[in-house]
C-alpha cells in the first residue's frame, strides 16, 4: 500500500492541489510514508530534499514553479499509476566546508552547485587547488562555480559552463565572469576530485559562499568534494527522466 507525505510550497499555485490531494489521500507522517511528494518549484524541492534527508525515502516532485528540472509535470490527481511505474534516480550532494575570517567553519551540503561570489563592488581574486595541486594560481572574476552533473544545466549552464551527463562521474568548475586570465573556461574534473579555493584579499575583495541557496559570508577558504554517504532518491515518470532533459540540454546547447 502507498503510503504518501505531501509538502505544499506556499503559494496561492497550490491552494487548490492541497485541498484536493488532502481530500482525496491520507497524509502520513515522513518517518511513516513510503513517498515524499514536493509541490512546488526547483527551489523548494533543493529545500525540501535537505530538510528529509534524515528519513530516506524516495520524493516525487510535481512541478508547481517555472522550469521543474527536478520535478515531473502535474498530470492529474490520480497520482498512484505515475509513482508505481516511476524510475528512481540516485543523486550524491557537494559537500562544502566553508572557513570564514572569524576562523568559524560550516558544513552544508549541495545538490545543484556551490558558488564562490563577490561581495562587494570588487572582483574577486581567487586560487584554486584540485588536491594539493594549483589548478589556478590567480583568478580574477565576479566568482567561481562548482557543479554537480544534476546542477549541470541549471546556474552552471547560465555562465556558459559546460553540460555533464548524469552517470558521467563528473563534476564541473566554471568561472563567473572571469577578467584575468580572461581565456580560462574552467575544467570539468573526476568527481572524486577534492577542490579548495582560497580568497587572496579578504579585507579589499570580499567573498561569499553560496551551497544552492545557503550563504555563508566572508570567506577565508572552502573545501568542495562529492559526498557519496548521502544519497538522495528522486522518482520521475517514464518519459520525463532527470538523464532524458539533460541530454534535451545538451542538443538545445549545441544547437543554439
Amino acid at each position: 500500500m502507498s503510503k504518501y507525505h505531501f509538502i505544499f510550497d506556499k503559494t496561492k499555485k497550490n491552494e487548490r492541489l492541497k485541498k484536493t490531494f488532502l481530500n482525496k489521500y491520507r497524509n502520513y507522517l515522513p518517518e511513516k510514508s513510503n513517498v515524499i511528494i514536493v509541490l512546488g518549484g526547483d527551489g523548494f524541492m533543493l529545500k525540501i530534499l535537505k530538510k528529509y534527508q534524515k528519513y530516506k525515502k524516495p520524493f516525487y516532485g510535481i512541478n508547481r514553479g517555472t522550469f521543474g528540472f527536478l520535478m515531473n509535470k502535474f498530470r492529474s490527481y490520480s497520482i498512484n499509476k505515475y509513482i508505481s511505474k516511476a524510475k528512481p534516480i540516485l543523486i550524491s550532494p557537494l559537500e562544502m566546508r566553508a572557513l570564514t575570517n572569524k576562523k568559524k567553519i560550516k558544513t552544508v551540503i549541495a545538490i545543484n552547485e556551490v558558488s564562490l561570489l563577490r561581495q562587494s563592488r570588487q572582483t574577486a581574486s581567487l586560487q584554486i587547488f584540485k588536491g594539493k595541486k594549483f589548478l589556478i594560481r590567480k583568478l580574477i572574476s565576479d566568482g567561481v562555480l562548482i557543479s554537480t552533473p544534476a546542477g549541470s544545466t541549471a546556474y552552471n549552464l547560465s555562465i556558459h559552463g559546460p553540460i555533464l551527463s548524469l552517470n558521467s562521474k563528473k563534476i564541473a568548475i566554471t568561472p563567473i565572469s572571469p577578467f584575468r586570465p580572461r581565456r580560462w573556461k574552467g575544467k570539468v574534473l573526476p568527481s572524486s576530485s577534492e577542490i579548495k579555493i582560497v580568497n587572496l584579499n579578504m579585507q579589499k575583495r570580499p567573498v561569499s559562499a553560496v551551497a544552492d541557496n545557503i550563504e555563508v559570508r566572508n570567506i577565508k577558504s572552502v573545501k568542495v568534494k562529492i559526498n557519496n554517504s548521502i544519497k538522495f532518491k528522486l522518482l520521475y515518470d517514464q518519459n520525463n527522466s532527470l538523464s532524458k532533459k539533460i541530454k534535451l540540454e545538451q542538443i538545445r546547447k549545441q544547437t543554439t
